[in-house]
């Protein structure tokens, strides 16, 4: 079963409910604002007559897209379209593209001093800011990666996982930043090399781009040599050999142009997939905490609207990355057995060392498992099927055919309403 209703934003709004009246909550006060709420669902009607007594407002809401033409600013022009709908035009949202503002290393300050209001962050930069978020994100192995599905379970999950951790709320505190999404799965990585071939002896002596700590160890593993570096640069570097490989998703490398220099692109199975994808976050400062409850609640429930659109995206991505390296010559296939077994080994040795941490309580692997498996039963409840797999993805996957709307709702309801600002 497919889905071919395409959401809008307000058509997450539901008929009616009950006005609410409430005191600051999980997510931000309201000093110096209206304490009145409203409950997740009311209709547009009863909500104009909650903001009716409220000042209108501009937000700075820093994107995480490039520029408007970027496949993923679907995400930021449906956070936008979303607030300003559903605030009946009082709240503007102006974005900002490109990091212009402050760069993913400095948001938490922009955040805190007013320069950007919300954005979407990359606390995986960080690790010794957000150890525990580092942590979620090395533990997040063997989670589906098939290219539809398994992203949209993928993300789930993650979501899941970092909205049940008190630590990584207490990290985001002590920044001086609000969650509105503590994490986003922002795809499956695979590994993007310059040149064919996926065995050991193949990886043996490659220089490998790495983005987190995680695959610094997979790379080892694997017996290259890993490399950091910013990733506006790593284009350039495989360009000119400086570096072979990268471990990568699809979703930036299709719109760097990774994939017409590095079209030799290989996945791993489901039960060794590499940790790491949950990268991203939806951060809000100092102005989101004191603005009337009302407005707060408007701009959380775009979190249901950003699960639709981030797996749009994914999805989309993904399809545009295969045609990007068939183009260029490519091709993409399952990792060598014997490397995927490497990375499996591998992943238990992270998770093991994720538990020893101290940074997330102990079961992780566990509750990982559990939830990706809990999603995975839930997509298939909702009809949520692939017609093929990475291979010839961009030769089956049709956007219409899919709506994720069914599995927002449910996340957000089973998930992120609990720390809904009220």
């Amino acid at each position: 079963m497919t889905y071919t209703r395409k959401l809008t934003p307000l058509a997450l709004i539901a008929s009616s409910a009950l006005i609410l009246s409430a005191c600051a909550g999980d997510e931000g006060g309201t000093e110096g604002g209206s304490e009145e709420g409203f409950e997740y669902g009311t209709s547009q009607e009863e909500l104009n007559s909650v903001l009716a007594d409220l000042e209108p407002l501009e937000i700075t809401y820093q994107a995480g897209a490039q520029s408007q033409n970027s496949i993923s600013a679907a995400n930021d022009l449906a956070f936008k379209e979303y607030v300003e709908e559903r605030s009946n035009g009082q709240i503007s949202v102006d974005i900002v593209w490109g990091q212009a503002i402050a760069g993913y290393p400095e948001l938490d300050d922009a955040l805190v001093d007013g320069r950007v209001d919300i954005a979407y962050a990359v606390p995986i930069y960080k690790p010794n800011e957000y150890p525990t978020f580092d942590a979620i994100g090395a533990a997040t192995s063997g989670l589906p990666n098939s290219p539809v599905v398994g992203e949209m379970v993928g993300d789930a999950a993650v979501i899941e996982l970092a909205s049940s951790s008190d630590e990584l709320r207490a990290e985001y505190e002590a920044q001086g930043v609000t969650p509105l999404i503590p994490m986003i799965s922002t795809g499956t990585y695979l590994s993007v090399c310059a040149e064919p071939g996926t065995a050991p002896e193949d990886w043996t002596g490659r220089t490998v781009r790495v983005g987190n700590s995680a695959h610094e160890q997979q790379a080892r593993s694997l017996g290259g040599t890993p490399t950091s570096m910013a990733y506006t640069e790593v284009f350039e570097a495989l360009q000119r050999g400086t570096v072979d490989c990268t471990l990568a998703q699809f979703r930036p490398s299709e719109e760097a142009g990774l994939l017409e220099v590095a079209p030799y692109v290989a996945y791993t199975s489901e039960e060794n997939s590499l940790p790491g994808r949950a990268a991203g976050a939806v951060l809000a400062g100092a102005k989101y905490q004191q603005l009337p409850l009302a407005y707060q609640q408007i701009i959380y429930d775009a979190n249901e609207v950003r699960f639709v659109t981030n797996n749009e995206v994914a999805a989309t991505s993904n399809a545009a990355g295969v045609e990007q390296l068939k183009g260029a010559g490519g091709e993409i296939g399952p990792l060598d057995d014997n490397a995927d077994q490497i990375l499996g080994e591998t992943n238990e040795e992270l998770q093991a060392g994720v538990e020893e941490s101290g940074h997330v309580p102990s079961g992780i692997a566990d509750r990982v498992a559990a939830s990706g498996e809990r999603w995975s039963e839930v997509a298939e409840e909702l009809g949520y099927t692939e017609a093929g797999g990475f291979e010839d993805l961009d030769e089956w996957y049709e956007p219409d055919d899919y709506d994720f709307a069914p599995m927002a709702e449910r996340v957000f309801e089973e998930v992120l309403l609990e720390h809904r600002p009220e």
